[in-house]
């Protein structure tokens, strides 16, 4: 069967699904250049409100397909080269999504499929997950974006356990980092995302689209111009339509309906 990115709707929220059952869900060029086009397509279309990204069937990915990287050696280095610039297009995509995106996870998430989560603003994870960095494993150093994200979200300590020695780490363990957000029975984690997407649906975009852009700029910038853009944002928003909605309906005790 092809591997392939499938996207389905459920309410005002995109799931896309790693869809490469013959692999264990691993990654494809393919997909990497189908996710940026989808998230293009969601960013531009009102109607969706958040995006899910999970693994069809028992498991999240297995990350690269070795066999694929064997076979590359082969061949020049740009060729490598430039499979790692897609998938790094796609986790650049997610990042800077104005939208809120919610990884589901369930089984293994490994190699670049662990980076993928990482780029998420929201990880659910089964209780049986497993997430793993397994490049040392095979004399590979890591990709898409894994040592930029876990040098953030970890102590130096456990990124180099994950990182340097190749270790499996379980969602619990994760969760008590602060990593994941939050832990459900194995089957569950794609409901749980839904109801999660659900809640944050009900926001005002613009307010989260705001949020977002905040928190991405806000380790690499001085308190003083973090300030500055936060000043900017809240002007914007307090005149934006969605304000008013929510502060009526703040002082009438009744639910918003932003636009």
């Amino acid at each position: 069967m092809p591997a392939e990115l499938k996207s389905t709707s459920q309410g005002r929220t995109m799931v896309l699904a790693i869809s490469n059952p013959d692999n264990r869900n691993a990654l494809d060029p393919a997909m990497y250049a189908a996710g940026v086009e989808a998230l293009n397509v969601a960013e531009t279309n009102p109607e969706v409100r958040s995006v899910i990204l999970t693994g069809e069937g028992s498991m999240f990915c297995a990350g690269g397909n070795l066999q694929r990287l064997q076979a590359n050696r082969q061949q020049p280095p740009e060729v490598q080269a430039r499979s790692i610039e897609g998938l790094h297009s796609w986790i650049e995509a997610i990042r800077t999504f104005p939208k809120p995106v919610i990884a589901a996870v369930e089984g293994p998430a490994a190699g670049a499929g662990f980076s993928l989560c990482l780029a998420c603003d929201y990880i659910v994870a089964a209780q049986d997950a497993v997430f793993v960095m397994a490049y040392s494993n095979v004399a590979l150093s890591p990709d898409g974006g894994a040592t930029w994200h876990l040098a953030r979200m970890l102590p130096r300590q456990v990124a180099s356990e994950l990182l340097l020695g190749g270790e499996k780490i379980a969602a619990a363990r994760l969760h008590e980092l602060g990593v994941v957000n939050r832990v459900t029975a194995p089957g569950a984690a794609l409901a749980e995302a839904l109801a999660l997407a659900e809640r944050l649906n009900a926001r005002a975009p613009n307010a989260l689209a705001s949020i977002k852009e905040l928190l991405n700029e806000a380790k690499d910038t001085s308190l003083s111009r973090q300030l500055a853009a936060e000043r900017d944002h809240f002007v914007r928003n307090l005149h934006h339509a969605n304000a008013g909605i929510g502060i009526e309906a703040f002082l009438s005790k009744k639910p918003p309906r932003y636009e």
